[in-house]
């Protein structure tokens, strides 16, 4: 298992949590539990899109996903929730029962780092899973935003294409960079080999799209997660120098374009804070559809 547990790691199904507002039970899900899961997903496909991407890529136990996939049932074994937990946690909850006992299985997990979704959950979450004095180290509140229709056609950028390993050094200093500006920690300091080896395969799936001009990299975009219903775009950049000159813009109306090909929609999340940002997507056909929070751990 990717995820460390500190206790009953070996145990296929957890008990019921006796003072959970409903009987439930925790089981690791397997690779024959696919079908079940990725279908329970589907129902909302642009807030699951994360977990389904991984499901799909990697199956549902690999250490690519970074944790492991835990499901809640019900006594009748109906599905009431699916959770990644592990370095980035996740969680999709349909019944407060199952909220509440994805929050005491984290308790038990040692290399939690954060946990992300939407806002109300979230919130909801942390009181479950937090003891009294606790305190995140971090709290990022961010707007989910999402694309339904093929934008209209720009000026096209004949260069926009999938990286290649060549681009890999420019590519990781961008994503350093926004995620200091994130989280104010750098991948190169805290797991320089994982952060290289990680963007080396989106690029080797051509999940990164870049365009450069003299070898200088202009704009870059991440396909962090890839499902036929919805597609997950993270580290959208343009190089400061060149901002303010439509490049932004045209790169994503072509990449949108390029997408739509083979997902039904766009979405992306946005720090509230960033006003700017929120106009830019806003003008490029994206709508609101829900504010989202991650918790950074101490």
């Amino acid at each position: 298992m990717a995820v460390t547990l500190m206790r009953q790691e070996s145990t296929a199904i957890f008990d019921a949590f006796a003072d959970a507002p409903e009987a439930c039970m925790i089981g690791e899900l397997y690779q024959e539990d696919q079908t079940e899961a990725l279908q329970f997903l589907a129902a909302r496909p642009i807030h699951t899109v994360f977990m389904s991407s991984l499901i799909r890529d990697n199956g549902l136990t690999s250490p690519h996903n970074r944790g492991s996939f835990y499901a809640c049932r019900d006594p009748q074994g109906n599905l009431e929730g699916i959770g990644l937990l592990g370095h980035a946690t996740l969680i999709e909850a349909r019944t407060e029962g199952a909220l509440s006992a994805f929050a005491r299985l984290l308790r038990n997990c040692f290399n939690a780092q954060l946990i992300r979704g939407e806002r109300e959950k979230i919130n909801q979450f942390w009181k479950l899973y937090a003891s009294a004095d606790q305190e995140p180290r971090l709290i990022w509140r961010e707007s989910l935003l999402e694309q339904k229709e093929p934008p209209t056609p720009m000026e096209p950028v004949d260069d926009l294409r999938p990286a290649t390993l060549d681009d890999l050094d420019q590519v990781l200093k961008v994503n350093a960079g926004l995620a200091y500006q994130e989280r104010g920690m750098n991948p190169f300091s805290t797991d320089p080999e994982g952060f290289r080896r990680r963007t080396a395969r989106r690029i080797e799936q051509g999940r990164v799209w870049v365009w450069t001009q003299a070898e200088n990299l202009i704009f870059k975009a991440d396909v962090m997660a890839e499902t036929p219903p919805a597609t997950y775009l993270e580290g959208v950049y343009v190089h400061p120098e060149e901002r303010m000159k439509g490049y932004g813009r045209r790169c994503l109306t072509q990449l949108s374009s390029i997408l739509f090909a083979r997902t039904g929609s766009i979405c992306l999340t946005v720090d509230q804070r960033n006003k700017k940002a929120l106009a830019f997507y806003a003008k490029a056909g994206y709508q609101f559809r829900g504010d989202y929070e991650t918790v950074y751990f101490q």
